[in-house]
């Protein structure tokens, strides 16, 4: 017999990186620290998951909207408007089971066989498998690693078709910790409006910035709402990553296809679980701002050690929860570091290759995955090995 289906057979391969080499050490007994999970480390707020048991013993068990509980997306339409400056109504946003569901959904209601897709490199990998997966063709720009990866309307530009159908983009940026300015932004929104593009916001990091740093959702700019899909989780910040829970918000008008991919592949989003992510939009936000503030800490250490170094310079973060440091001092390519850093140091980071091209040259280090004092002796392992390369 025929299997598998034809598209799971010519696309890119799923892989997980560093995680699949590391299981084979964890397997062993291995004393790891795991610095290549994008995952908080922090329990999830102990209020969020009160509402989800309450939720639970009050029976809320069964069936609910398509879209979301209609509360729920009351709520979400409230955060929209006064953290995000985005006016959207109910109807205009979909309850998920995380963001990487609200992207497929976005994917695959947009993208038709031919269509071309860009991604910003260094990219998230995942955006590849769901491109090609509903048919289209992935582009590659290139962010400047010299410009501190800023956004080039040039680079951007030079890789429009006639055939491109969307810009992909993750603000605040993983891997490379960048939070885009506004004027960053607007070249983007320039190229969209201008050659009638979809935008797919990628904002999961949103409330994860550092310093001076603000974070802007792009369809909060002029021409923007009616062509951004934008996509947000519970997954970073209120550290609910094994939740699955997210949403999506796009104009109404777009919002008939995407709901009608979200009905046929989950129906809808367990009930008890939104009550939970409800009670993080509505409740006391004191946690969340504490999570941050142990993740800007954590940063601190980790941009700190690792310029100190040899053959390593790390740029600090403005936002996310990974440092995204340059190696190219070392001589060594991103993922025979990577594999010499887990043999020899056991510490996991993942090689800046596994996010393209663009990434090669760098390592992705996840300060959030661990806590402060594994990070530190991570730290610790780290400047041994480099010391001793």
């Amino acid at each position: 017999m025929k299997w598998p289906a034809q598209r799971l057979t010519t696309g890119s391969k799923k892989s997980f990186g560093m995680y699949d080499e590391a299981v084979k050490l964890d397997a062993e007994g291995a004393d790891l620290i795991h610095l290549e999970f994008g995952r908080p480390h922090a329990d999830t707020p102990v209020h969020i998951k009160e509402a989800a048991k309450a939720a639970l013993d009050a029976g809320i068990v069964h069936y609910g909207d398509f879209r979301g509980t209609l509360s729920f997306r009351q709520a979400l339409v409230e955060k929209l408007r006064s953290f995000n400056g985005l006016d959207y109504g109910a109807d205009e946003v979909l309850v998920t089971n995380g963001l990487t569901h609200a992207s497929f959904a976005a994917f695959m209601a947009a993208i038709d066989p031919g269509d071309e897709v860009i991604l910003l490199s260094p990219y998230y990998p995942q955006h590849v498998g769901k491109t090609e997966l509903a048919g289209g063709k992935v582009v590659v720009a290139e962010l400047d690693a010299a410009n501190d990866f800023a956004i080039s309307k040039e680079n951007i530009a030079a890789k429009i078709t006639d055939r491109t159908r969307m810009i992909v983009l993750i603000n605040p940026a993983n891997p490379t910790g960048r939070v885009y300015s506004r004027d960053e932004l607007q070249q983007v929104a320039d190229l969209a409006i201008a050659h009638d593009l979809l935008v797919l916001s990628d904002e999961v990091y949103e409330y994860i910035t550092y310093g001076d740093a603000r974070h802007v959702s792009i369809a909060s700019l002029p021409g923007m709402r009616e062509r951004t899909i934008t996509c947000f989780a519970f997954t970073k910040a209120y550290s609910m990553d094994g939740w699955r829970i997210g949403y999506l918000t796009a104009d109404a008008r777009l919002m008939p296809a995407i709901l009608r991919i979200a009905m046929t592949d989950v129906t809808h989003v367990n009930v008890f679980v939104q009550e939970g992510a409800r009670a993080a939009v509505e409740g006391p936000q004191d946690a969340m701002h504490a999570l941050v503030a142990a993740d800007r800490r954590k940063r601190d250490i980790v941009v700190q050690a690792l310029n100190q170094m040899p053959g390593v310079t790390c740029a600090e973060p403005e936002g996310t929860i990974y440092a995204f440091p340059d190696i190219t001092g070392t001589g060594r390519t991103s993922h025979e570091l990577a594999m010499a850093i887990l043999k020899d140091a056991h510490v996991v980071v993942e090689s800046g290759s596994f996010y393209g091209p663009g990434g090669e040259g760098h390592l992705r280090v996840c300060f959030g995955s661990e806590s402060e004092a594994r990070v530190k002796e991570a730290m610790d392992r780290l400047g041994r090995f480099f010391n001793a390369l």
